[in-house]
């Protein structure tokens, strides 16, 4: 069905206050120029009051007052501006990105291949006209090279050919149009060349520019798919369904747009909350990890608050809903990670404004170069030949590798510290950070606890303990269990949700592992030494003869956190902590560590107003964070990175995530992006500087089109060389200069 045949009415929906929204997928979009033109177009139609393209996601959002402008209307307009655009949806634009992932990838082997034959062709070409070449083997050489180059450029040449075609139709420009007209130019030009057997034809030129181009777009296509899943991470959590309670005791499945707050839903063992609300009936255990950040699982009970998102670990809960669909924690969250991930999207990359600018220039000073030649009465086709020199001797090979290549190298020295790259612009932003801000528990520490008094008790009760603990799937009897060196469980364990497991020895005596109340100690005996143990959690056994035995569990800052938040004073950064976890804790860690400033129960829109605030200070700052609390921020920071252990959705919204149990890799990086940064700006500045000194002598006429193919060609050893100079003389762990 085409785009003026859809019925688009039936995917818009209305807000609150009446207003009209759409949320396309835009094709076509290859930089932040596109989003500008998009906004900019749709933004003067009668109406409309919001258009904001996400360059990540080539998702478009548009609102609108109703009875001003139609649904099909803003189709129009983006058909007129050369955009063909499609109900979003996130499995139907991930098939789209792939697809053209596979294109690019075909196109960008079609070119190399096609590029390496021709250049050997011509190096014999170049070598034999300096010696005795005859021109009847010179024209097969020429002849040979157009029958690689011709159907290679019909097929490694289509994304440039049809988003040129498409902007030519809407009656604009774009990057793509200065593209096509070179490798055209050059191959009108050749053929014309080849025909009058002449000594040179530009093939490979022509070949060459679409190789090094695609193989930045094939880059950029890359990154760009790797952070757009978090719309899908997002939509994973919430539940689509739920077990509404009626009044007379039966249970109903429906859409969770058909639950109102005030009603009651029923969540069972294993299952997600589905909306927000309060435990009116049950005992069970909550992850809330994607919420809090803590590991450990909260016992809840009737009176106390769950959130949609969250995963009930145990027993069934009847739960009282206090907000719809689209209100809850979770949707808030999504909403604020979308905010963020647009402005970062809008983020332009230094090699595409250097290109905005480049590119112009370059066709435009060709074309004079062709009427000044005519004006002083040189024929066409000698006129034509210095401006192909010009373009050829000033083709964008350096400009188009000078940030790919460095990116190349970069990731690969990262790669081998522990991290991996989530963002395209990613070692940029790295580069530029002076603040760094972490996320405590499961990012300053181990997401898995450890037994932090093992040395309390004797073998046989750690154990006999650890045997029980075998029986339950609470992660602190894992954690206990993993301690112990236990293999083999009591047989006939159980496990009460909310409690503990229990079972009986060999003498036949009951054995229990569990809360203090399950194994008959007043929680309030406890209580000052949770204090004394901050950030600990208990777990008691009580053996066979009555006794009971305390254990506690901790979670153990990284095995380096000292370490790292040292090196990275030394580097000049400035370090703070903000959690989601309790005080105590929070203030524990970042004394252990050395951290002066620091905050504990921060909420995802806390810690957004802290960065907010950070940033109004003038700082740069990089978020490290795990769990889907952190997103929001993460998406948010300057730039962000998240451990391997991290929930999806923060992996999703990091530029980066790293691996193992060390932090050392986050120094590692910033060190990394440093001297990577340096190389980008050096080959920039390289790639300017030819041009400055290169353009003028192809313009005046001194320059052959064969030494306008050889600086070509240096011009893109000479940035690429210098990317690979990365990986000698520079120790990953040295401080950043």
């Amino acid at each position: 069905m085409s785009v003026h045949e859809r019925d688009w009415d039936s995917f818009v929906s209305m807000a609150d206050d009446g207003s009209m929204h759409m949320d396309l997928a835009v094709e076509g979009v290859t930089c932040a120029a596109c989003m500008v033109e998009i906004e900019r177009g749709l933004s003067g139609l009668p109406g409309v009051t919001n258009a904001r393209l996400n360059l990540t996601s080539h998702r478009l959002s548009v609102d609108w007052s109703e009875g001003e402008t139609a649904p099909q209307t803003i189709i129009d307009r983006l058909s007129g501006l050369g955009y063909a655009a499609h109900p979003f949806d996130p499995a139907e634009v991930r098939d789209r990105g792939d697809a053209q992932g596979r294109e690019l990838l075909r196109c960008l082997a079609v070119a190399g291949f096609a590029a390496m034959n021709i250049m050997l062709l011509s190096v014999s070409v170049w070598s034999g006209n300096a010696t005795d070449i005859t021109v009847e083997t010179r024209d097969f050489f020429h002849w040979l090279s157009a029958l690689i180059a011709l159907p290679a450029t019909a097929y490694a040449g289509r994304p440039f050919f049809r988003s040129a075609w498409s902007a030519i139709n809407a009656r604009r420009l774009n990057m793509d149009v200065p593209i096509v007209l070179g490798v055209l130019l050059a191959l009108f030009l050749s053929i014309v060349q080849t025909l009058q057997h002449a000594e040179h034809a530009y093939f490979e030129s022509a070949v060459m520019l679409l190789f090094f181009l695609l193989i930045g777009r094939y880059l950029d296509h890359g990154m760009r798919r790797r952070t757009r899943a978090f719309a899908e991470n997002i939509a994973a959590l919430k539940a689509e369904r739920a077990a509404r309670l009626l009044d007379d005791g039966t249970v109903r499945e429906v859409p969770l747009s058909k639950v109102e707050p005030g009603e009651r839903v029923l969540v069972r063992a294993g299952e997600r909350v589905p909306l927000d609300g309060v435990v009116e009936e049950g005992v069970s255990e909550i992850d809330q990890s994607l919420v809090t950040g803590e590991t450990a699982l909260k016992a809840v009970g009737a009176g106390q608050t769950v959130y949609a998102g969250t995963l009930n670990a145990s027993g069934n809960l009847t739960v009282r809903v206090t907000a719809a669909s689209g209100e809850t924690l979770l949707d808030e969250v999504n909403r604020l990670l979308e905010t963020a991930t647009q402005a970062k999207s809008a983020y332009v990359r230094l090699a595409d404004r250097a290109a905005g600018l480049y590119a112009p220039v370059v066709h435009l000073a060709a074309g004079l170069t062709f009427a000044g030649w005519l004006l002083i009465g040189a024929g066409w086709q000698q006129s034509l030949v210095v401006a192909i020199s010009v373009l050829i001797i000033t083709c964008p090979c350096a400009l188009g590798l000078a940030i790919p290549a460095v990116q190349v190298v970069a990731s690969g020295l990262l790669f081998r510290s522990g991290v991996l790259l989530n963002s395209g612009d990613a070692i940029e932003r790295l580069a530029d950070a002076d603040t760094v801000v972490f996320d405590k528990t499961g990012t300053l520490t181990l997401a898995v606890p450890e037994l932090a008094n093992k040395d309390d008790f004797p073998p046989h009760v750690l154990e006999e303990a650890g045997r029980l603990a075998l029986s339950s799937r609470h992660p602190l009897a894992a954690a206990l269990a993993a301690a112990s060196g236990a293999e083999h469980p009591l047989a006939d364990a159980r496990e009460e949700p909310g409690s503990g497991v229990s079972a009986f020895d060999r003498q036949g005596r009951e054995v229990r592992l569990g809360s203090a109340l399950f194994c008959g100690i007043d929680p309030a005996m406890t209580a000052d030494r949770a204090e004394a143990q901050a950030g600990a959690s208990l777990i008691v056994y009580r053996d066979g003869g009555g006794k009971c035995h305390v254990f506690w569990l901790q979670q153990q800052l990284r095995e380096d956190a000292r370490e790292t938040i040292d090196r990275l004073k030394r580097m000049g950064l400035e370090i703070e902590i903000l959690s989601g976890d309790r005080a105590a804790p929070v203030e524990t860690a970042a004394k252990a560590l050395g951290v002066t400033r620091w905050k504990a129960e921060q909420s995802p829109k806390d810690k957004i107003s802290r960065l907010e605030e950070l940033a109004r200070e003038g700082r740069t700052v990089l978020m490290v964070g795990d769990g889907l609390n952190d997103a929001p921020a993460l998406a948010a920071a300057h730039v962000s990175i998240s451990p391997v252990t991290a929930v999806h959705i923060s992996q999703s919204a990091s530029d980066a995530v790293f691996l193992g149990k060390h932090l050392h890799p986050i120094a590692d990086a910033l060190h990394i992006a440093g001297n990577s940064k340096r190389a980008m700006v050096e080959n920039l500045g390289f790639s300017g500087l030819y041009n400055v000194i290169a353009v003028p002598f192809a313009v005046l006429g001194f320059v052959t089109p064969l030494i306008a193919a050889l600086a070509m060609s240096a011009s893109s050893i000479v940035v690429t060389a210098n990317a690979l100079r990365l990986r000698f003389g520079q120790a990953a762990r040295g401080d950043r200069g």
